[in-house]
Parts: structure tokens; C-alpha cells; sequence
């Protein structure tokens, strides 16, 4: 009786700063003759209560960037478990560069699937969404398996970025990591990217491949 009584000073708060940046995943793979190399990237600064997030991702391949963008949000708690963010996401490839307003949640779903989902808004009327869903499977205290989805939406055709409006792509990922320590994981997995509806005609019609599978090796630490 006496541990199902609410505490009595509740808990409030704090206002001390503090910061972490994750470096999720740092990783290269070997296709079709060339190399790749993949990052995601994310960090807070702030209190409990007024965070400032850094959020990056992007591929290189052969030389050159196929795809880079990043986000600079304010992110405000909703419960224990969801955070509020709103901001600027800039994009500088593929096609010429974009700039969007960002909104959006990000935190931890039932069953402690980790998920984001963000709606951006754009020049001339622009709108597109991004979701990322990710969940840890713990095989031993080190070995841990680590399934991910992501699925890009887009409201307009973007002929100079080939992307048609409505669902345009598709990325599961499965990556297998031993963390040597917390901060320190090395790992290997298998990524899977499709383009889906108008946005795969286009890509055929180009003559580009509408999905693609790698194996990649990569790191992930954290400060």
C-alpha cells in the first residue's frame, strides 16, 4: 500500500544543460564496381524541459554526394515519451538545394519501437513527410539486432529531384552491432531501397535501377 502512494514531492524538471550527439550509423558498402559510404546523425543540447536538436543523413557513392541533408529543430516533451520538435530542414542533394519548414514528433512508441515522423513544407507551396521506425532486438547484453524502416512521401512531382507526388520510396535496413561498450558498436547488415509508384516510372524511364540491395559495415558511437 504504502509504494502505490504517489511520491510526495513530484518530480520536477531540471534545468541543467546537457548535450549528446549519436553518430547512429557510419557506414560503407562496395557495389556495381564503386564505393558507398551512408551517415545518420543526430544530437540535442538544452534541459529537460527546451531542447535543440541536430538531425543529418546522407550517401556518397563513387565520388560523389547522391544525397545530403540536415535539420537545426526546438523540441519540447508532450508525455515521458514524446518529444515535439519543429524547425528548418535544408537539403543540398540529390537536384538543387531546398529549404523546409520542419514539424514533427519523435520518441518511443508502444512495444519501444523508436520512431520520427516529420512533415515539411516548402517554397512554392511544397509539402513532403519522412518516417523512421526502429526497433532493438537485445540477442545477448552486447549483441543486439536492429530492424529499420523509413518511408518518404511527397504532395508535388519534382521532376529536378526525379520524384513523383504520393509515396515515392521505401528503406528497410537490418544491422547486427556488438557494443563493445555503450558508447562503441561496430556492426554489419543488409539495406534494401525501392522507389515506389510514379517515382519508380521515372527512374525506368531514365533508365535507373527502381531498387537496390547492399550489405554495408559501419560503426555506431556516441558522445
Amino acid at each position: 500500500r504504502e509504494g502505490a502512494k504517489p511520491p510526495a514531492h513530484p518530480h520536477h524538471h531540471g534545468h541543467s544543460v546537457n548535450w549528446v550527439l549519436v553518430v547512429d550509423h557510419l557506414e560503407a558498402w562496395d557495389a556495381d564496381g564503386s564505393t558507398g559510404l551512408g551517415w545518420e546523425v543526430q544530437g540535442w543540447l538544452g534541459t529537460d524541459e527546451h531542447r535543440a536538436w541536430l538531425r543529418s543523413a546522407g550517401e556518397r557513392e563513387g565520388g560523389h554526394t547522391e544525397a545530403a541533408d540536415v535539420e537545426l529543430l526546438y523540441g519540447r516533451p508532450v508525455s515521458p515519451w514524446w518529444d515535439l520538435v519543429a524547425g528548418v530542414r535544408q537539403e543540398t542533394r540529390p537536384g538543387p538545394s531546398r529549404t523546409w519548414a520542419a514539424f514533427g514528433v519523435m520518441g518511443m512508441a508502444p512495444y519501444k519501437f523508436e520512431v520520427e515522423a516529420t512533415a515539411y513544407v516548402g517554397e512554392g507551396g511544397r509539402v513532403a513527410a519522412g518516417m523512421e521506425a526502429e526497433y532493438d532486438v537485445l540477442l545477448t547484453n552486447r549483441l543486439i539486432l536492429q530492424p529499420v524502416v523509413e518511408l518518404s512521401w511527397h504532395g508535388q512531382d519534382d521532376t529536378a529531384r526525379g520524384i513523383a507526388s504520393g509515396f515515392d520510396s521505401v528503406e528497410a535496413g537490418l544491422r547486427l552491432r556488438y557494443e563493445f561498450t555503450r558508447r562503441f558498436a561496430p556492426y554489419i547488415g543488409v539495406v534494401h531501397e525501392r522507389a515506389l509508384g510514379d517515382t519508380a516510372d521515372l527512374r525506368r524511364a531514365e533508365g535507373e535501377h527502381v531498387e537496390d540491395t547492399r550489405v554495408v559495415a559501419g560503426v555506431r558511437f556516441w558522445f
